[in-house]
């Protein structure tokens, strides 16, 4: 019997990864919704607090696979971003950190009203300006959309990564020494290793172009060789503690400037990519618990609600000043909606570092799943409703 016990659990995230990619299939071809919504009910579903399926904590390998998943992703982000286009439309840049602000000062003072303490309010404000790229590059390789509201979804949801990033080191270090006095640190520990980070991200982004280039097969060796300089940086970072979401953006970035071209088949980095975003998927979803998600239920359509129309109107704001219409602003920020993957691996890190606010962020677990489930939707309906997803 224990025999069988420990094939069963061996067998487990096999089987789960398996359904989830059945789930997404077929519910994709049924419905037209994103196959990654059906990722994250499958990833739920089978987690130990509901079903049980999936063993109670997922640390060790699977998590590990689940950061080079998400390294991947950034590091596919950061390459379609455009800096010169940033120097050129300032004013885009303003309405992020405007529509980021809005939305931290907002669900402060929303999870305020409802009575949470003073720093599980900043870290939930701190949480909610994010916006996950993972969602978003999914759904947009998914869609094969392109156009101006998929570009500034796409250039605004790494601002927004590397802002909760900076804000939420911020709080936890405040969080772990607790005085007014070491709040200085904080920031200055945050700035410094968020400058590490980028700094250890752009030495790869030299390196790994100028070494396929001296192997001189660029277009064959170029997603094998970002896929391993992924892994080997997702590694660093979280073994000297700095941020891998900043190193993998900055990855990204500095090998487009050093003109290493991927191919429309490499996007997603292939077979590997769509196999880990799965994993990424069902991983995220099975870290939460139906219970936290019952008791943070009120708050979390509260910050879910609130979230929207901030990041919204933020973006509409600055719509004609950064060069589209309002309508085009106002899918813009509504397809910044997803937030669940980022959220739920940056407090699961957190959680690795002695910061255990599972009891004070029970509604950013209802949050994520709603968003889970929703997110993707939100953003596969904004960018049609903009007209930049063909037909299939």
């Amino acid at each position: 019997m224990p025999e069988l016990l420990t094939i069963l659990t061996n067998l487990s995230w096999p089987v789960a990864i398996c359904l989830a990619w059945l789930a997404g299939e077929f519910g994709h071809r049924l419905t037209g919704l994103p196959k990654i919504t059906f990722y994250g009910i499958i990833g739920f579903a089978l987690a130990s607090s509901q079903i049980g399926v999936l063993p109670a904590r997922g640390d060790g390998p699977v998590l590990l696979l689940a950061d080079v998943a998400f390294g991947l992703i950034l590091c596919e982000l950061g390459y379609r971003i455009n800096l010169r286009w940033l120097r050129t439309n300032p004013w885009f840049g303003v309405a992020g950190l405007a529509e980021a602000a809005l939305t931290f000062v907002a669900v402060y003072l929303v999870a305020m009203a409802f009575g949470t303490s003073i720093m599980a309010a900043m870290m939930l404000a701190s949480l909610a300006m994010s916006t996950s790229p993972a969602t978003v590059i999914r759904v947009v390789n998914e869609l094969r959309s392109s156009g101006q509201v998929t570009e500034r979804v796409l250039h605004l949801s790494a601002l927004n990564c590397v802002l909760a990033v900076f804000t939420f080191n911020i709080i936890v270090g405040f969080w772990i020494f607790n005085t007014s006095d070491d709040i200085g640190d904080a920031i200055l520990s945050s700035m410094a290793a968020l400058a590490i980070s980028a700094a250890t991200g752009a030495f790869f982004g030299v390196a790994v172009p100028a070494l396929l280039r001296r192997l001189g097969n660029v277009s064959q060796d170029a997603t094998v060789a970002f896929a391993l300089a992924v892994i080997l940086l997702v590694t660093i970072s979280y073994t000297a503690q700095l941020s891998p979401v900043v190193a993998t953006l900055v990855f990204g970035l500095t090998a487009r400037h050093r003109r290493i071209a991927f191919s429309q088949a490499q996007r997603n980095f292939g077979a590997l990519g769509e196999l880990l975003t799965v994993l990424l998927f069902v991983y995220a979803a099975s870290l939460l618990d139906w219970r936290d998600i019952v008791a943070g239920g009120a708050l979390a359509v509260a910050v879910v609600a609130v979230r929207l129309v901030t990041k919204t109107m933020g973006v509409a704001a600055f719509s004609h000043l950064s060069g589209i219409s309002w309508r085009k602003g106002l899918l813009t920020g509504l397809a910044l909606a997803p937030a669940s993957v980022f959220v739920i691996l940056l407090l699961e890190h957190a959680r690795q570092r002695g910061v255990y606010v599972a009891a004070e962020l029970q509604a950013m677990a209802a949050v994520t799943i709603l968003l889970e489930v929703l997110g993707p939707i939100i953003v596969q309906r904004a960018l049609k409703l903009a007209n930049e997803a063909p037909e299939s």
